[in-house]
């Protein structure tokens, strides 16, 4: 799995485009990968996964709510996207890909192909 995702855009005409990149571990094991990223503030509602041929794409939008008659005075995340692409190994099957998302942090599975997976071949006696 490769980490294809581009560098934020910083123009003002291109704040609207311009996003987080959210921290993601990806753990690889015998039938699979596990990816966990992490995308605080972002509701079930707004969360966006795409997988196109081997492409996998994660957005989110922010969505913090602010006591009404309230204003920001000071904020260290200004912008209020995450995204994040990752080109897929053939090895995945990435029309099994299940996700949990759980107080910000999103749980991807995505499994090996069947053709990828450690298989015991069986020997006969003649």
């Amino acid at each position: 799995m490769t980490d294809q995702t581009a560098v934020a855009q910083t123009s003002e005409s291109a704040r609207n485009q311009a996003a987080l990149l959210p921290p993601v571990d990806v753990i690889e094991d015998a039938g699979g990968i596990t990816l966990y990223a992490d995308l605080p503030g972002v509701p079930k509602d707004k969360l966006s996964l795409h997988v196109e041929a081997d492409t996998l794409t994660i957005e989110g939008e922010v969505a913090l709510a602010m006591p009404q008659g309230m204003e920001s005075s000071h904020a260290e995340v200004a912008l209020p996207r995450y995204r994040r692409v990752f080109t897929l190994s053939k090895e995945l099957d990435s029309g099994k890909v299940s996700a949990e998302l759980n107080q910000g942090v999103l749980k991807l599975r995505i499994p090996k192909a069947e053709h990828a997976q450690p298989r015991k071949i069986e020997i006969r006696v003649a």
